[in-house]
């Protein structure tokens, strides 16, 4: 399987798994951070967030 193929095999993982979820996300929930992300980089002007699906999202502090 390709790496393409990989990281869509677990964006619809965790999809299915958000979707199964009984109710609406309203606090902290560390099981579901756990599952969802991979790691955060702090930098002096932002900080980055990888996804285990391989997403990376750059947010400005």
């Amino acid at each position: 399987m390709t790496v393409r193929g990989r990281h869509r095999k677990r964006v619809a993982e965790l999809q299915d798994f958000i979707g199964s979820q009984q109710s609406e996300i309203t606090e902290f929930d560390e099981s579901l951070v756990r599952k969802l992300i991979q790691q955060i980089t702090i930098h002096d002007d932002r900080f980055t967030v990888e996804l285990k699906s391989g997403i990376t999202i750059d947010i400005r502090a």
